[in-house]
């Protein structure tokens, strides 16, 4: 259980989540869809070696998969069921908080922490709404790290990088498993909406968005997840026109385009003025 899982990849037990609920029950839907999107996000590899003598048909579908983009971070990279406490501790946690359904951490693939919720589309837009809600109240919760310092109370188990112009939330990925009788069609836009004050940026004069202190919230299809990955232009931003590749939709591509350009006027200025100084003497 747990506690294999914990040795086999060197995590305390409390680093583990919980069990998933019902996994072990027949059509037990959420926790097979949660761990569909794992695999979906992972896109594990056949060995090709070991399929040597398995039929053609077999051979080309695997190929076909290793020839396929890579998927993000290893088995290692994820939780699942991990509580996030508004209120009490991490082995603790009090009422009204969120538990996420999965906690990606892949620095190495330019994934530092999403937060996935997985929806069988049983859920209102109003429902799915609490609990961004939840999300974003944790994301606010401050405590003192063992420093004696005051700091988020998710900095003190992950690590994220911290922008010079914004500071951010962590992402929350919706994924929407089509089973249900809700339409996500429908009930995005409306969730939209619900969650403007939670997800909506500050334009600035160069065209580009900040979104300090906000919660990027982006929203997948499961079918497309498997059929495209990660690194498929299937993802929809909530405030953005058009989808995107995961990297894509949880970036800042217009804020780095901006910084990357200030940089470049800062270095001709102070090309300028030395030019100037040259010609001076």
């Amino acid at each position: 259980g747990l506690q294999a899982a914990s040795y086999e990849l060197n995590r305390p037990v409390t680093e583990m989540g919980s069990t998933a609920r019902g996994a072990g029950s027949s059509g037990a839907s959420h926790p097979m869809a949660v761990n569909e999107t794992v695999i979906a996000m992972l896109r594990p590899k056949p060995n090709m070696a070991r399929l040597a003598k398995d039929p053609a048909h077999v051979q080309a579908a695997a190929q076909a998969a290793v020839d396929s983009p890579d998927g993000i971070g290893t088995i290692g990279s994820f939780w699942t069921e991990v509580p996030l406490p508004a209120t009490g501790t991490w082995n603790a946690p009090g009422k009204g908080g969120a538990q996420a359904d999965i906690v990606l951490t892949a620095p190495q693939d330019g994934v530092g922490l999403l937060f996935i919720e997985v929806d069988n589309c049983h859920e209102t837009a109003e429902e799915l709404a609490d609990k961004l809600e939840k999300y974003a109240r944790f994301f606010r919760r401050k405590v003192k790290d063992t420093d004696g310092r005051e700091r988020p109370m998710w900095r003190t188990r992950w690590t994220a990088p911290e922008g010079q112009y914004e500071t951010p939330h962590p992402p929350v990925l919706l994924v929407f498993n089509r089973i249900g009788a809700r339409d996500p069609n429908r009930t995005v836009p409306r969730l939209q909406e619900l969650t403007r004050h939670l997800w909506q940026g500050e334009r600035q004069r160069g065209g580009h968005y900040l979104y300090d202190r906000k919660v990027p919230i982006i929203a997948v299809g499961l079918n497309q997840l498997r059929q495209h990955g990660p690194a498929g232009k299937v993802f929809a931003r909530f405030g953005r026109s058009g989808p995107q590749t995961l990297l894509e939709a949880i970036g800042n591509a217009r804020l780095e385009a901006a910084e990357a350009r200030e940089a470049e006027e800062a270095k001709a200025r102070a090309a300028a003025y030395q030019a100037e100084l040259q010609r001076a003497a």
